[in-house]
């Protein structure tokens, strides 16, 4: 299981959120270079960033500095929020980042997660973000009547191979992963999952590498200190 450190965008700095709530946004680093240059040198091959501002607006507010820190970083990048269009993907995919995050277009838009995946592959991800099993989108602002295993199904029928599962509720609030949510997904499709929120420390990082998953997704405790990235990656080896 790859670990995957986070770096999140708003207004140009590092920050982290709880439950993604916008108000409680927490400046966690000074400099996103540095802070990817730490995570490389601790071992880690991904990345993951999120252009908080474009997630709320569908705009790609930040993608500039974005794609410097995944040029510049020497990892492997995923990037998500605000991609709503072809021509986003590919200015990100031009430009620095190996794949990228579709989330609220799968269950907004969905042809172009099909039009995505025909054009672009194994570069798209998409995106399941849920509050008691139920998807959200925009930022996770707006509700939806889709269960997180039935969106998941419908992207695996137009081709796509990894998914990012975030339960809402734990979401920067370091309280464990939802691990029973987290092995019926990997149940119901066969594409690669990567777990989102919820991760504290090494335990939690232990109890998802029993679910076989690709990789798991640490922010908030890598910035708390309540997660040693070294030692999580020499623990999985990934």
């Amino acid at each position: 299981m790859h670990i995957i450190p986070a770096i999140d965008i708003k207004d140009g700095n590092c920050v982290r959120l709880k439950k993604g709530d916008y108000g409680t946004a927490e400046k966690v680093a000074d400099n996103p270079y540095t802070t990817a240059k730490s995570f490389k040198d601790a071992g880690c091959k991904y990345m993951h960033m999120v252009d908080l501002d474009g997630a709320k607006d569908g705009t790609m507010k930040n993608a500039e500095l974005i794609c410097d820190v995944a040029k510049s970083s020497g990892l492997k990048v995923d990037v998500g929020g605000g991609i709503r269009s072809l021509e986003s993907i590919e200015y990100y995919l031009n430009n620095g980042v190996n794949q990228v995050v579709l989330g609220s277009v799968a269950v907004k838009n969905p042809k172009i997660v099909t039009e995505a995946v025909r054009n672009f592959g194994n570069k798209i991800i998409v995106g399941i973000d849920a509050m008691d099993g139920i998807v959200k989108s925009e930022g996770w602002i707006d509700g939806s009547d889709i269960y997180f295993t039935e969106l998941a199904k419908r992207m695996e029928d137009v081709g796509v191979e990894k998914f990012i599962f975030t339960d809402i509720n734990r979401d920067g609030m370091q309280t464990g992963p939802n691990l029973v949510q987290l092995e019926v997904l990997s149940n119901s499709v066969s594409a690669d999952i990567i777990a989102s929120g919820g991760v504290s420390d090494l335990s939690d990082i232990k109890d998802l590498m029993s679910l076989n998953i690709f990789g798991a997704i640490c922010g908030k405790s890598i910035y708390s200190g309540t997660l040693d990235l070294q030692k999580a990656v020499k623990l999985t080896g990934r």
